[in-house]
């Protein structure tokens, strides 16, 4: 007789735990693109949006400086936006990992479930042969 619980039940849960940390970390590393992404569209604006009106050499300088670090903090949200892509394909293939591990075993469970359910019928299907069979022997031994 088979099991009625399905025997890997633990190891399904801890999977289907292992693949919501997963989603959840695909989730952040979603997040941090699009906030990466909005950081460096901010500064571009900014960057865009300031005037360079320019009246002596030390307003020039000024504009100058201005530029040059504009352009350096540019290059760090750049490099910020590679990094987070780079850890969202990490997180996208971590949840494509632990969705195939856990699909594997709910394909297990769904297994097991149809085997239960067969046996279950069988045994119901056993009984009722021996109800039926009984009733004909015994009206068969009554006429």
């Amino acid at each position: 007789m088979m099991a009625r619980t399905f025997p890997l039940a633990g190891l399904l849960r801890l999977r289907q735990i292992h693949q919501d940390q997963a989603k959840g970390q695909l989730a952040a590393a979603n997040a941090a693109v699009r906030a990466r992404a909005q950081d460096r569209g901010t500064a571009l604006t900014s960057l865009d949006r300031s005037g360079s009106r320019v009246d002596s050499a030390q307003a020039l300088a000024a504009v100058a400086a201005a530029r040059a670090s504009s352009r350096s903090m540019l290059r760090e949200l750049e490099a910020l936006e590679t990094r987070s892509r780079m850890d969202l394909e990490r997180a996208q293939a971590n949840f494509g990992a632990a969705r195939a591990r856990t699909i594997s075993l709910e394909k297990l469970e769904e297994k097991h479930v149809a085997a239960v359910q067969a046996e279950d019928l069988s045994a119901e299907q056993l009984v009722l042969d021996e109800i039926a069979a009984n009733a004909r022997h015994l009206r068969g031994n009554q006429r």
